[in-house]
């Protein structure tokens, strides 16, 4: 396989139209000279500079060479991953089976943190046939997003905010590294939070919630250090046990549902409720798109871009709508209709999530029996996330570079831990202001690699031999323009949050209703594509 990409035709039987960095057809030589090719490829990247550096600062500074041998003694020993953000070859691909595409992403998504976002509906004041449609309707939309940015993975095999160099550059790519550790950090947050919570209900609120906070994010850790290929085989089969179990607590709460209730205010008031909680299921899907590609580098780049854009899609659809609508009735129950449910609705505003759960299981020994169970819940989601973090910090320079993945991954766990504890009174709050601003910058994102992959690169494709070569990228100019263009453009003044009400949110009442996502996109797709072709035909990179 070529180490230059041709747009979309990645699949080899395509390769005779793939051309070679110095112009020359792969497909006019024999097929000695393409596998010589091949090698040569294979040394230039295995020589390229960000890994030398790396390796150089490695061996120069004793910090350093300690971190290395330590990450290399726990390799020998435990099998943790030492790949980091070096590129994968097709030759060194080890690819797990295509139907862990769509199967990784039930363990994501389908577990005990994703339910608060759906309740955020009913909070809203939504009916619950309007608090539902926002759910569907929003994570579609937001998985479109992931589905594309994960199709980048296989046909370039490289971590997504590393493939996000060929629109951003060298430099500009570090501004997505930090943002893509602040959405996961958000959304492992809400996790460990409502884990807490879950705990403390066990405990009969006897255990302080910062214990359980702890808890977890410990787990979380030590399996994420693992890497790559436990993660795909955890992630497989650890959403089942999740599912069985929010099947059962729909059978025992479902009576108290009362989908017939009205929502609360006026049209306009409604209206724009419901454009803030559809905006915050969009960025629920859509937050996993700049780490997409983490999880499908190790796919050939013959692996058909429909098939991986398709199985996730389906992947994060179906058991994002089935877990978050499962939280919108329960917020039915205990907040539209809780005059009806006072003890679920009582449970919910003294203690929260886990309260809540405690009180809807029953009998109490067996509710308990189910929160236990549920807190690993999210095991899937976090060890996604810290995964995901270490590598992208790893992209924000040499010396990121040089430290292993495992410690960044720590730092991040710790760090995660400590804005839970802090945080762990205020689960709603978090949620409804935190999520949604996700969004501003998942769907520019997308957009900018969109168009750069489908405009841009139709036809001459990627040199991934440049993959981390700074002159000879973009300068990034055209996309970190387009992207605070979104972000200042249309997402500030069509947010709705608690602490600020953009002036465009404003036209759907008091409270707002946000359209920023919309704007951001819009305005995105305006201003990238003639700032690229002005880019281009300057610095012809």
């Amino acid at each position: 396989m070529s180490d230059f990409v041709h747009g979309d035709q990645a699949d080899l039987h395509h390769a005779h139209d793939v051309k070679h960095p110095h112009g020359h057809d792969l497909e006019s030589g024999s097929d000695k000279e393409f596998k010589g090719h091949q090698a040569a490829s294979h040394d230039v990247e295995t020589g390229s500079q960000d890994v030398i550096v790396a390796r150089e600062l490695q061996q120069k500074k004793g910090v350093l060479r300690t971190l290395r041998r330590g990450e290399e003694w726990l390799d020998e020993k435990m099998g943790i991953e030492t790949q980091g953000i070096d590129r994968i070859h097709e030759e060194d691909k080890k690819p797990p089976s295509i139907l862990n595409v769509f199967l990784l992403w039930w363990s994501m998504t389908c577990h005990v943190g994703t339910v608060p976002l759906g309740m955020l509906g009913p909070e809203f004041g939504l009916s619950l046939n309007q608090s539902i449609a926002a759910v569907v309707v929003g994570t579609i939309l937001g998985a479109l997003c992931t589905s594309f940015t994960g199709t980048l993975g296989p046909k370039l095999g490289l971590r997504q905010i590393a493939s996000s160099r060929y629109s951003f550059g060298f430099y500009g790519a570090k501004l997505c590294s930090v943002l893509n550790v602040v959405i996961g950090g958000g959304f492992a947050v809400v996790n460990v939070v409502v884990v807490g919570q879950i705990l403390a209900a066990v405990s009969n609120y006897s255990m302080p919630l910062a214990v359980g906070c702890v808890i977890i994010a410990v787990i979380s850790y030590v399996i994420s250090i693992f890497g790559f290929a436990l993660i795909h085989t955890f992630e497989k089969y650890s959403w089942i046990m999740t599912f069985i179990l929010l099947i059962i607590l729909m059978g025992e709460v479902g009576n108290k549902v009362d989908a017939s209730l009205p929502a609360e205010g006026t049209s306009l008031e409604v209206a724009g409720s419901f454009l803030s909680f559809m905006a915050i299921c969009f960025s629920s899907s859509s937050g996993w798109c700049s780490m997409a590609a983490d999880y499908y580098c190790n796919y050939p780049a013959t692996t058909k871009s429909w098939k991986i854009f398709f199985l996730t899609l389906f992947g994060i659809s179906i058991p994002t709508i089935f877990t978050t609508a499962i939280g919108s009735c329960l917020g039915n129950a205990a907040i539209t209709n809780g005059a009806a449910n006072p003890i679920l609705s009582e449970a919910y505003e003294d203690h929260g999530l886990g309260g809540l759960l405690r009180e809807s299981y029953h009998p109490m020994g067996f509710s308990k029996f189910c929160l236990v169970l549920l807190v690993f819940s999210v095991l899937g989601n976090n060890i996604a996330i810290n995964y995901s973090s270490g590598l992208s910090l790893q992209l924000l320079g040499h010396y990121f570079h040089a430290i292993p993945r495992f410690i960044w991954s720590f730092l991040n766990a710790l760090v995660i831990a400590v804005l839970a504890i802090a945080g762990r009174e205020h689960l709603s709050l978090i949620v409804s202001n935190f999520v949604s601003l996700l969004g501003y910058w998942t769907i520019s994102f997308t957009f900018i690699l969109l168009v750069e992959d489908k405009w841009f690169r139709r036809n001459e494709g990627y040199d991934l031999n440049v993959w981390d070569v700074p002159g000879k990228l973009p300068w990034g100019v055209a996309a970190v323009v387009a992207l605070l263009a979104g972000y200042l453009g249309g997402g500030v003044p069509g947010m709705s949050q608690t602490w600020y009400v953009g002036p465009i949110a404003l036209k759907f009442g008091p409270y707002g209703g946000d359209v920023g996502i919309f704007l951001s996109g819009a305005i995105t797709l305006l201003v990238y594509p003639p700032a690229r072709w002005y880019e281009r035909k300057v610095t012809h990179r």
